[in-house]
């Protein structure tokens, strides 16, 4: 009994997980351009991992942690990808160091 009651849970959580991205989508779509763009691009890859983790546990799949490991690499690298660009573009503002 106490197995199909964790499989609710890994479910409720997974639908806490959705609602958590698609009022995260709603915050980057109102403000583009802001500088928590980079934070909610972060939050979705994280939050994707986390729905990738919990989905496989309701499911019984155990290769979701394969496929959340190759998100969590994915979400770094966009991480850095964007950080690395505004911080190119914020030194170009400027003008060149000397």
């Amino acid at each position: 009994w106490w197995r199909s009651e964790m499989t609710l849970l890994w479910w409720l959580v997974s639908v806490v997980l959705l609602v958590n991205v698609l009022v995260g989508l709603a915050f980057v779509t109102t403000r583009k351009g802001s500088p928590n763009a980079l934070l909610s691009s972060l939050l979705f890859g994280t939050t994707g991992v986390a729905l990738t983790l919990t989905l496989g546990r309701a499911l019984g799949q155990p290769r979701a942690v394969d496929i959340a490991l190759v998100f969590a690499l994915l979400t770094a690298v966009i991480g850095v990808a964007f950080a690395r660009q505004g911080w190119l573009s914020g030194s170009e503002k400027r003008g060149p160091t000397r």
